[in-house]
This record gives C-alpha cells, structure tokens and sequence, in this order.
C-alpha cells in the first residue's frame, strides 16, 4: 500500500527518532526501513514501512492484511502524513525566533507512538533519566513479559510489547526503576487493564491529562507528554520538559517554564509542532 502525504516529508526525522528509541524485540530499524509488531484487540501481526519518493509504501504481516482498515488510521497517524506543514509554518513563523528553526529544518512533523498504552509505559519508565536508560529499562520489560509474535521473520520484530495484565500483575523486581516508580507503573497498567483509566481523548485532552494525573506518580510533564507522543495532539505542550527549556533558541541560561508557557500561547494550536522544532535543536546542540 502507497500512502501519501503532503511535501515536504523527511525520512531522516523519523529515522533518526527511531534510532534514538528502537526498542529491541519489538521494533527494527534499517536505513530504508521500520518495522514494528503490533496487538490490535486479540489480533496481532508486523507492519512495515519504507519511504518512496513522495510516499511511505506499507507492508503487513500476511494474516493482519485484513486489519488494514484500522490500522491505517493509526499508522497515517504515527508518521503525521496528514498534516500541512506549509500551513503550520506560516503561524509559527509568525514568531521571529522560530523563523531560523523552520528554515534550518523545513516541515518537521509530530512522530506518535503506534499504541498509547506502551507510549505511556515508556513515559513513565522516562521519568528524571536519559532517553538512552529509558530503552533499557523498556528492553528488560519486554524481554521479562513480551509475548512470542506469530508470523515473526527472521530478520524482525520476535516480541509484542507486554499487555497492561502483564505489567500490573508482576512486581518488576532488578527492573532498574525506584520501587515508587515501579508502584507508579504497574497502578497506570492496572488501570487500563480494569478499565478504570481510559487512554482516549474523550473530553479533550485536557480531561486526559486530568484523567492522568489523578495517578499517584503521574505529574502534568508526564500526562502532557503522553498525550503529545500517544495521540499526536497538535497542541499539545509539557512546558516543563528539559528539552525545550534548554533549547539553544533561548541562548546559555535557558527560558523558565513560566516565560516558555507564556511564549508558547502565541504558538497555539501548533504548540506541539514549535516543541518538535525545539527538540531537534537541542538535540543537535547537546
């Protein structure tokens, strides 16, 4: 399947976001590929992407075909295929200190993580360590409590990232985490899986950051995050994350998180898009 998407598109971006958070046994990354397993209600299977020119061409494993309909959504979605950056520019150029982003970096989109629950297991896992540490720790969690994937290849993904059960019925003992963020942990799995916690935008996301943050553990940087990284919301903005504080648009001594949030209300409804532009330069700097 072809799937299209407005120009400009960068493969190196989401190459390089993956690079950063591949999660062995679940994820597979090559310099023209990503490939990642899948659990969609009791089906499960791999997809696979690879760019063309202006296209990503999408493959699946042969007994999901048939959930093409409704994995399309999400994957459209995942890769930000159905945003116009022409437009996203144009309001946030209106801010003289993010011209030289968007020059530096035309149409940068909003990477999404495939499936919110693992999103927000990641989120949390993330909490006060690097990136690098962050896949780890995930890495352990998977090997502990990922479950075979049918259909696997040789050469891709062999695990499904474990179930919300899975996760709040083991006490992770040697997982690498503060015991009360593995209490954190397994409290957010276990409200998905009884149900308690719904990861949905039903009622906007400010209901779900409300509705997160209603977890003993879970702060507004956790909530926020999640629902920029699970759901794409283009608004989208955890002002208290190191990244955008310390961008170098802001020079040595960075911005506070009131002055960023202040800034940040002449970027709405894009803020989640000027948080991406601000990523990239911080990553590149550090």
């Amino acid at each position: 399947m072809r799937l299209e998407y407005f120009e400009p598109w960068s493969w190196k971006q989401f190459q390089q976001h993956f690079a950063l958070r591949r999660l062995p046994g679940v994820e597979q990354l090559t310099a023209d590929s990503y490939c990642r397993s899948f659990r969609l209600g009791e089906r499960s299977g791999w997809l696979r992407l690879r760019p063309l020119v202006g296209a990503l061409q999408l493959e699946l494993s042969p007994s999901a075909r048939d959930l093409a309909p409704q994995l399309l959504p999400r994957i459209r979605r995942m890769f930000d295929l159905d945003s116009d950056p022409a437009t996203i520019a144009r309001h946030l150029g209106q801010d003289p200190l993010l011209q030289e982003l968007l020059a530096r970096y035309p149409g940068l989109r909003l990477p999404v993580a495939f499936d919110p629950f693992e999103q927000g297991v990641r989120t949390i896992i993330g909490q006060q360590v690097t990136v690098k540490a962050a896949v780890t720790i995930a890495g352990r969690l998977v090997e502990r409590l990922g479950e075979p994937l049918a259909e696997a290849e040789p050469d891709g993904p062999q695990q499904l990232f474990p179930t919300p059960q899975a996760i709040a019925d083991d006490l992770l003992p040697g997982i690498g985490m503060p015991g009360k963020r593995v209490d954190t942990l397994r409290r957010f799995a276990q409200a998905v899986a009884d149900g308690s916690l719904e990861l949905n935008l039903t009622g906007g996301v400010e209901a779900l950051v409300d509705r997160l943050c209603a977890l003993p553990g879970i702060g507004r940087w956790t909530a926020e995050y999640i629902a920029l990284r699970a759901f794409g919301q283009p608004d989208a903005f955890p002002t208290a994350d190191l990244g955008l504080l310390k961008s170098p648009l802001w020079g040595p001594d960075g911005i506070s998180a009131r002055a960023l949030a202040s800034r940040a209300e002449q970027w709405r409804p894009w803020r989640a898009y000027a948080a991406v532009y601000l990523w990239q330069s911080y990553a590149e700097e550090s």
